[in-house]
């Protein structure tokens, strides 16, 4: 199958690391559970950035609402009578009791449980109950107070700033490099988001390197290249591909093709529909065949079960991982036929936090939409596949580490960069003089 128009041709020099730099990126270790830091957060940058919150299918219809939270703050989503989706800050005009919680369907109107002021959805004060004793009192002084919202993918974002650059600017180019994917396709059947006693940046830097892939996962390091995965820097947000279904480099080729096979299956067999254990198709190889093209035209078969049609997809675009980071909490990973969508957002103090995954699966061109299934579970009962499972596991035990009086600094390499640039986007949010930063941070590209 010849590749799509645009699909990218790598190189074997392509890595993971880039140009070295002259020395590593030092980032002080009190970032991470400082009071005083998360608090600078909550001023200056969570009020400022574009958040994920919650799938276009939660607020679909009119009366749906969705309440999102991050750390002290609360936005209220709406789906208007005239479907318009809407959002608000999640606070009563009279005494700040939050409108609505959780989320649900069939609203009428915004009543605050507490003394009954009530909001039509598009936010205008409707009744105040014996509104004589507030005396000269005009309904229209007292609004919800809107929060910006936007849709991309399917995805909502919200951002408080009224005055914040539009979503498409702030996404800078993911869309377009992400375009071949079809993610408008994708349909949300749940999210899973797991407590975890670690901060939002330990929990985000996870899933901004892959570094980690040869100790924490060597399973996974058995299917995948994690040498030849470049990465790429915009601003806001950056971008990193791993070609899989093909061994590491790190084992000089000593691995058999069913070997790499069996590693596939065990860490990412849901993919193409294998359980564990699936032999090694032999009877099924043509000649010239990779593993690779066997894990496509498998999970080309697997997409048909559900009506799907991946022939316009060659095996890179199957088997390539692409991850998409966006300032300050979320990645996007994504290939012809997955696509997932993790966050991490502050806990109630500096060392815990959410791992929030957007679940995902492709479905045929028109499909019926639905609400996705919320659920909510501690890091020890949480259990979303071996690479996952693996990652939360390890949280706690980087955040205690953090707070070591020997462990001041965390010593990054440009392998790690897209870490970096969240520290360097951070800075600039949080207006730290020089004396603050990061040093070695002068040899990533500059933050618009």
């Amino acid at each position: 199958m010849n590749a799509p128009a645009g699909n990218p041709t790598r190189t074997r020099d392509d890595d993971a690391i880039g140009t070295p730099p002259d020395s590593p990126t030092l980032v002080p270790a009190e970032r991470y559970y400082s009071p005083a830091f998360a608090a600078l957060e909550v001023a200056r940058m969570w009020p400022k950035v574009w958040q994920l919150a919650c799938m276009v299918d939660h607020v679909a219809e009119p009366g749906d609402y969705f309440e999102y939270r991050c750390g002290p703050y609360g936005v209220l989503i709406v789906r208007g009578d005239d479907g318009l989706l809407r959002a608000f800050q999640n606070a009563c005009r009279h005494r700040g009791n939050s409108v609505c919680v959780g989320s649900g369907s069939g609203l009428r109107e915004l009543k605050c449980g507490y003394h009954g002021w009530t909001w039509d959805l598009a936010g205008a004060l409707k009744r105040v109950p014996n509104r004589k004793g507030f005396g000269s009192l005009k309904l229209s002084d007292f609004p919800l107070v809107p929060v910006r919202v936007d849709t991309w993918a399917g995805l909502v974002f919200v951002n408080l700033d009224l005055d914040a650059m539009p979503l498409p600017e702030y996404l800078e180019a993911v869309p377009d490099d992400i375009a071949w994917c079809r993610l408008d396709d994708f349909r949300c059947y749940a999210t899973l988001t797991v407590e975890v006693d670690a901060n939002w940046k330990t929990i985000a830097d996870g899933y901004s390197e892959t570094y980690h892939i040869q100790t924490l996962h060597p399973e996974l390091l058995r299917c995948v290249d994690d040498i030849h995965a470049p990465q790429q820097i915009w601003g806001h947000t950056g971008k990193s591909d791993q070609p899989y279904g093909v061994q590491s480099p790190r084992f000089d080729g000593a691995l058999s093709d069913e070997e790499v096979w069996d590693a596939y299956v065990y860490t990412q067999g849901a993919l193409m529909g294998a359980v564990e254990g699936t032999p090694f198709p032999a009877d099924e190889r043509r000649a010239g065949q990779t593993v690779q093209d066997l894990i496509a035209a498998h999970t080309r078969a697997f997409a048909a079960t559900r009506g799907v049609d991946l022939d316009w997809a060659d095996t890179d675009r199957i088997t390539r991982l692409h991850q998409y980071n966006v300032f300050p909490n979320m990645t996007l990973l994504a290939n012809a036929d997955h696509l997932t969508v993790m966050c991490s957002r502050p806990g109630p103090d500096p060392d815990r936090g959410e791992l929030v995954m957007f679940l995902m699966t492709r479905m045929p061109p028109g499909a019926p939409r639905a609400k996705p299934t919320d659920v909510r579970v501690p890091a020890g009962e949480a259990e979303p596949g071996v690479v996952l499972t693996q990652d939360i596991q390890v949280l706690a035990g980087l955040q205690r580490g953090m707070h070591q009086p020997g462990f001041t600094h965390l010593v990054l390499s440009s392998e790690e960069r897209r870490v970096i640039n969240m520290h360097r986007n951070l800075e600039r949010y949080l207006d730290l003089p020089r004396s603050e930063r990061a040093s070695g941070a002068a040899n990533q590209p500059p933050s618009p």
